[in-house]
């Protein structure tokens, strides 16, 4: 096993892990659709300098404009501006642990509109991911928290945005990136600061940090996980990267200060053993499966489609 592809993709996933618990420190201060903006204008920066040099033909965008636009819609804007508003209303370590329900989202969808078929391990990983999802999602007296349902909306947008992105064939992860943060990310910075500006708190530090984190979490962490899935081959790959929900809820505990819930730990584990469920090989005879790359991290793993990121 190639020791540059693990730590590639373990920095992959340690830059994935810790956007959320970072985020939701500037979701207070930010209006969602400045933040929201920022966090991809940011990822486009950082995926700047590999499209410049590798820059989209004319022709990949004319064949792939239809998925790469449901993209930048769902995963570009829909989503972070969800996941924005999800995180000004709950905690960084729930939230770092829901992120977990993007596998549910990607396989349900998957299967019901794109014609994949779920095995098994599959079915079973999806059944407990969604129960850690509404163990964090129900709260006392029968309530649904309300930033949590929309980190989950979030996911589902992801989800959607993971479908189609795996059908495209002629443009890199970078390039829709790109394109997410033009287009997505640009259009969401201009309502936000037509709408409610900087925030009545916020400072340039602030701005900055923004950007910093999109460009590690969103944009950075694709190029690194892309390298390291190269060297490992997709599978080992996203068995690393599956840990970055769970390096963010330990981040937000120990960093952040967030408090040690008990329902938290129970969904953590529920879903740590769903991930682990749907990134076991399921193969017992040799072939070669082509790597298949997304504009962002998640874990897939349909079939015969090997497993994505």
């Amino acid at each position: 096993m190639s020791r540059q592809g693990v730590v590639q993709c373990l920095l992959a996933a340690v830059l994935f892990g810790v956007t959320a618990p970072l985020t939701s420190e500037l979701a207070g201060s930010l209006p969602a659709f400045t933040l929201a903006g920022l966090l991809y204008v940011g990822a486009a920066v950082a995926v700047t300098p590999s499209v410049v040099r590798n820059p989209p033909s004319r022709q990949a965008l004319t064949a792939e404009w239809r998925p790469a636009a449901v993209a930048v819609v769902a995963g570009g804007a829909i989503g972070p501006l969800l996941l924005v508003a999800g995180l000004a209303r709950t905690d960084a370590a729930t939230a770092s642990i829901l992120l977990n329900t993007e596998l549910v989202a990607t396989v349900v969808l998957a299967a019901l509109f794109f014609g994949e078929r779920i095995g098994r391990r599959l079915s079973t990983s999806v059944v407990l991911i969604t129960a850690a999802g509404v163990l964090l999602t129900w709260g006392p007296g029968a309530a649904v928290d309300v930033g949590a349902v929309l980190i989950i909306a979030a996911c589902v947008a992801w989800g959607l945005d993971n479908c189609v992105t795996a059908h495209i064939e002629q443009l890199t992860p970078e390039h829709v990136v790109a394109l997410k943060g033009v287009a997505a990310g640009g259009v969401n910075l201009v309502i936000g600061l037509s709408t409610g500006g900087w925030g009545s708190s916020t400072d340039a530090a602030q701005v900055m940090a923004a950007l910093v984190i999109g460009a590690a979490g969103y944009g950075l962490s694709i190029t690194l996980w892309v390298r390291g899935a190269r060297q490992l081959g997709a599978a080992r790959g996203q068995l690393i990267f599956s840990t970055a929900p769970f390096i963010g809820a330990v981040m937000a505990w120990t960093v952040l200060g967030d408090p040690v819930g008990g329902l938290q730990v129970v969904a953590m584990l529920l879903a740590a053993v769903g991930i682990a469920v749907s990134v076991r090989p399921v193969h017992v005879h040799e072939h070669r499966h082509d790597l298949l790359v997304h504009s962002h991290p998640h874990v897939s793993g349909l079939h015969h489609r090997g497993t994505p990121r």
